[in-house]
């Protein structure tokens, strides 16, 4: 079996899922059940400076043999979405996948269909790997830290290839939004650097959205109903008034590309007291700005209409488009849509709709474009990730790394 699988089948099946309620670093223990794997996986691959230290940070290095070539790192991140169970993956090798239904779990008749997914008939003719139906598979972004290992692994077999100083780093909780919390730049002492993280075969993404968090805490006054008249002051209807002031046609179900949105993702609460927890998007700034300010607005129109503290806003940044600090170093997106269309991978420079650890690590003075792994539908249970896509991944990263260091000599 490629080396690149068989170092994905292995990890996936380590459960990292981060925790989004913890309050610790890494969020959850079990991600250092994969660190301290790695930690010895590299090392015994022979990597330099091999480091885990106590957040769960994973560090490596591979020396260069063309010292003139840009120091390049290369992320992934270690845990899995808390969105869905990642406890007891069951990765499955569909074999020249021919176009049809898929049958994961015949006990429970869990069948993932083209009908459902379309981009499966992309793949007709490759072998898949997918889950058994009951958990996520862990591609994002088990497959990123496959692809490295695999690439890092076949540059120190092949010393005839020139390359730079490369660093590697895989990082805790990049799914709760905490990847880059104690990334140590300074340490890692990369020229720039690419995450790992991307979807489909061919995707090269430099812009992301804008992100804020929102808490919107509602008081109001319990009374028996039965002698609530002109007292009672329900929370749980206040949070409803407040949820239609925002737009309707601006929530995720109905947006794409470019569009942002607001995204009510947990409520709790009873008639005293309600909670709603939004994330907001938008990849223009002045938009962002913009929906933040209506919410804003929204909570003083309900506190003027219901009275003063019946609303509580919190409103909490989590990061920022990338683009403006990658746009001034573009040759780093550059070269790899070169090395995509060298090893005959079309490049797919798209949006993200959503965030990377090097979304935030570009304004940490560290440029990080994002570069695809190859899986879909990722957080759920129809995940999947085509094995010729991580082969092509892993291509991708030598014919870049090449490509920086040929440059130099």
């Amino acid at each position: 079996m490629n080396p690149v699988h068989e170092r994905f089948l292995r990890y996936v099946k380590i459960d990292t899922a981060s925790d989004q309620h913890s309050n610790t670093t890494p969020s959850t223990r079990k991600q250092f059940d994969l660190a301290k794997i790695l930690f010895e996986e590299m090392k015994a691959m022979g990597l330099d400076s091999v480091s885990l230290d106590d957040n769960g940070y994973l560090m490596a290095e591979l020396p260069g043999n063309i010292k003139a070539a840009p120091v390049i790192g290369l992320i992934a991140h270690m845990d899995t979405s808390p969105d869905f169970t990642a406890a007891g993956v069951n990765p499955q090798i569909v074999k020249n996948y021919d176009g049809g239904d898929l049958l994961l779990n015949p006990d429970q008749g869990i069948v993932m269909s083209p009908a459902d997914f379309p981009e499966l008939l992309k793949y007709i003719g490759q072998d898949l790997i997918t889950t058994d139906g009951t958990t996520l598979l862990g591609a994002d972004d088990k497959a990123g830290i496959a692809e490295i290992l695999t690439a890092v692994e076949y540059l120190m077999a092949h010393p005839e290839i020139p390359r730079g100083d490369l660093k590697i780093g895989f990082t805790p909780d990049e799914e709760v939004g905490r990847g880059a919390d104690h990334f140590d730049v300074e340490k890692f002492a990369a020229d720039f650097a690419y995450t790992l993280d991307g979807g489909e075969l061919g995707e090269l993404e430099y812009e992301n959205f804008n992100a804020a968090s929102a808490t919107v805490k509602f008081n109001g006054r319990n009374i028996h109903p039965g002698n609530a008249k002109d007292k009672m002051v329900n929370s749980l209807l206040l949070s409803m008034a407040f949820n239609t002031l925002l737009p309707a046609a601006e929530r995720p179900e109905h947006t794409e590309g470019y569009e942002g949105f607001f995204h009510l993702n947990e409520m709790k609460g009873d008639v005293e007291h309600t909670e709603l927890h939004y994330i907001i998007r938008d990849h223009d700034m002045a938009k962002f700005e913009a929906r933040k300010a209506l919410m804003t607005d929204a909570a003083a129109y309900m506190n003027q209409r219901y009275g003063s503290g019946t609303v509580e806003l919190s409103l909490t940044d989590s990061y920022f488009n990338m683009k403006e600090k990658i746009v001034p170093v573009m040759e780093i997106v550059e070269a790899v849509k070169g090395a995509m269309e060298a090893v005959g991978v079309k490049p797919l420079i798209k949006a993200i709709r959503g965030g990377t650890d090097g979304s935030r690590l570009s304004y940490m003075g560290l440029p990080t474009p994002n570069i695809f792994t190859g899986g879909h539908n990722y957080h759920g249970r129809f995940e999947y990730i085509p094995m010729a896509s991580m082969d092509k991944a892993v291509e991708v990263i030598v014919e870049t790394v090449r490509r920086f260091a040929e440059k130099a000599v």
